[in-house]
């Protein structure tokens, strides 16, 4: 699989209790990533943050449920992307989904010379 010099990152903020289908939103995006043929997605854990209601989210031990803030990152080309976007769409209730040009400097095998 190749991902073109040209590319898009695709970021997704959510709620780590966030759910699809019964299981956490993060897994099934990144399941569905995979099926999709997308170049990769990693999956961020913040240990603090808010979103639109304002209500933080925290690690504090006192707190038993934190619902803390993951973000997903998967870079590949504008095409691909934004094919999965519908797809994407359909699996969040809610959450802040952002769109970047980048570019890709290396992926995969080594360069030549390398």
């Amino acid at each position: 699989m190749r991902i073109p010099r040209d590319a898009v990152l695709l970021r997704i903020f959510i709620g780590e209790d966030d759910k699809f289908e019964h299981k956490p939103l993060y897994e099934a995006i990144v399941l569905k990533a995979r099926e999709q043929k997308l170049g990769g997605a990693t999956v961020l854990r913040g240990p603090i943050g808010f979103g639109h209601s304002s209500v933080l989210h925290t690690t504090k031990i006192l707190r038993l449920s934190a619902d803390l803030p993951i973000v997903i990152e998967i870079v590949d080309a504008p095409d691909k992307i934004e094919a999965f976007l519908p797809v994407l769409d359909a699996m969040m209730p809610s959450g802040l989904v952002t769109l970047e040009k980048v570019q890709v400097l290396q992926y995969g095998e080594q360069r030549n010379g390398a």
